[in-house]
């Protein structure tokens, strides 16, 4: 009787699955575009759970699968690239049960929908598991967006990225040293390694707590001990704490040690933030200048946020529009900060190491700048106003990882209550998008179609490069101009986005940008890195097997590979 039950039920939500795609493929063919059914939703939690699972099993299947076996995968659009808008054109939808998903490759359309952000919203909800210790920029209405960027921006200036410079290239040295020095052949994770990294400098930036590296071939500590390892414990489990409230995992209740470890590690983290915070007003209110630190930003914030409070208070005049930020918006935009600066910056770093490995030959054209521009082997005097300016092969590179492996594919907007119209190909046609659909500038479509990029899948820094002795626009750059006559490309409009554009636009673009360029300094001038080979295998053969594995990832939160520790990386000095 309980599995018959069950059987129905099951056939009843099918049923009830099937008839809601129709309905929203009816309402989705007013738009005159072309339409693809997939009848289950991304955002459907149940098979969130089970899809990966699920697709193990059903890849043994003889069977083609369809649309269905290439849109239903978590992170398609990584295998996809620009396929689907090839085959379908600049735009296109996939209909599901619960929503219609418009995906827009057309950049003159991807601007404006970037433009009228009080038309196509930054969807709050889909953002809010990002509240795990408050409200932040992520969640923020529209309205109130504003009020949370002009927070987050103001501490991302000039003395920020002189930090940021000077502390990745300190982190840099030590991972190196700890790379060199290990006697082992290969190094044992190097993406926990430039993980560690990200998140040092991440400390030491925001909160002026230093660490010194520690590589992955030390044995981690076995307690939570510092604000450090606090952050990194809720890093690591960053999508667990989003779906289980911290709250439940400190209550004393049966539950597995991991699980436990997690929660006192998250309360730690607040703890340690509300620590600094009060450290930090203290120094303020002192008449000191604090210790110009983003905590320094966001306590004034907190501050104008007050008086704002005790002027209405003591007024008796209406509420206005908040200003300045709350204790909770704080602990929310420092979770969101590290969370968004730790893994994107660590994964692109990782990234890159394989692909060095795997083309020697860029490591060479990157070090030829290095030793034309810096002069002297202290790492201690190599000064960012100076240098960073001058390292355009090193952006070059970060560029072109961010291009072909960016940490989001798609960047989600929701129209509002009212059909919106989008023009598509220099207004030469219009599509009315009905109300609240999702519309997603289709950023990896964009950064690998053949349209705006030759040979658009090959990893080619080189493209970003131009020489002031050529012609070329970057998009089939040449190894062999000097560093001294070259600048940087700039890509047509909405063609590359990695940390979107806009208003909405990332205000970390600069910091993560300073930090990959130190490290890339420190690393390369002296040394090369290369793929430690198995038995039996060739020179050729080992570097194609560090490309495969940049191409074999999934999407968690962030594009990520799968199993970057396939591959052992060493680091020799030349």
């Amino acid at each position: 009787m309980i599995a018959q039950l069950l059987l129905g039920l099951v056939v009843a939500y099918i049923s009830w699955s099937f008839v809601a795609m129709e309905i929203n493929y009816h309402r989705a063919s007013s738009m005159g575009i072309p339409l693809v059914r997939l009848p289950v939703d991304p955002l459907n939690i149940a098979w969130i759970i089970v899809e990966p699972s699920l697709w193990r099993l059903l890849d043994r299947l003889p069977i083609n699968w369809g649309t269905f076996g290439r849109y239903s995968r978590r992170g398609w659009q990584f295998d996809v690239k620009a396929e689907s808008h090839l085959r379908y054109g600049p735009i296109w939808a996939l209909v599901t049960p619960a929503n219609i998903w418009v995906y827009v490759a057309d950049p003159d359309a991807i601007h404006e929908i970037f433009n009228r952000r009080a038309d196509f919203l930054r969807p709050g909800k889909m953002y809010k598991v990002l509240e795990v210790f408050g409200p932040c920029i992520s969640t923020a209405s529209w309205t109130d967006w504003p009020r949370h960027r002009k927070v987050l921006a103001a501490p991302f200036n000039e003395n920020i990225m002189r930090f940021v410079w000077d502390e990745s290239l300190n982190q840099a040295r030590e991972m190196l040293q700890s790379w060199t020095s290990d006697a082992d052949p290969g190094i044992p994770s190097f993406a926990k390694d430039t993980r560690t990294l990200s998140l040092n400098v991440l400390a030491a930036t925001g909160f002026r707590r230093s660490y010194k590296f520690r590589g992955s071939s030390q044995p981690a500590p076995d307690e939570v001990r510092t604000y450090r390892d606090a952050l990194q414990t809720v890093l690591d489990n960053a999508l667990f704490v989003m779906l289980v409230p911290p709250r439940l995992l400190t209550l004393p209740l049966l539950l597995p040690k991991s699980w436990a470890r997690v929660g006192k590690a998250a309360a730690d983290f607040k703890q340690y933030m509300r620590h600094m915070l009060d450290e930090e007003t203290s120094l303020l209110g002192q008449g000191k200048t604090g210790t110009g630190s983003l905590m320094t930003s966001f306590v004034q914030a907190f501050n104008t946020h007050q008086k704002e409070e005790a002027s209405v208070k003591s007024s008796g005049a209406g509420q206005s529009p908040p200003r300045g930020l709350t204790v909770d918006e704080i602990f929310g935009n420092i979770f969101v900060i590290n969370f968004a600066g730790h893994d994107t910056t660590a994964n692109t770093l990782a990234f890159s190491m394989l692909l060095f490995a795997a083309n020697p030959e860029v490591q060479d054209w990157v070090a030829e700048e290095l030793q034309e521009v810096i002069k002297d082997g202290d790492y201690e005097k190599w000064d960012y106003g100076v240098l960073f300016p001058e390292l355009k092969r090193c952006r070059a590179v970060l560029l072109e990882t961010l291009r072909l492996y960016p940490p989001i594919m798609a960047l989600p907007k929701w129209t509002t209550q009212h059909p919106q119209p989008l023009r598509i190909g220099d207004g030469e046609w219009t599509v009315v998008i009905p109300p609240h659909v999702a519309v997603l500038p289709s950023l990896l479509t964009a950064q690998t179609h053949p349209k705006y990029w030759e040979d658009s899948l090959e990893w080619k820094p080189s493209r970003w490069i131009i020489s002031s002795t050529s012609t070329a626009a970057g998009s089939n750059g040449s190894l062999a101009s000097r560093p001294s006559q070259e600048t940087l490309f700039t890509p047509a409009r909405c063609t590359y986005f990695p940390w979107s554009d806009g208003p909405q636009n990332c205000p970390g673009a600069k910091f993560a940008q300073v930090e990959f360029v130190a490290v890339l300094a420190c690393l390369l001038r002296n040394h090369r890195v290369e793929v430690v080979q198995e038995p039996d295998e060739t020179l050729e053969q080992a570097r194609y097997r560090a490309w495969a594995t940049t191409q074999d990832c999934d999407l968690e939160l962030l594009l990520r590979m799968r199993n970057a520790d396939r591959v052992r990386l060493a680091w020799k000095r030349v």
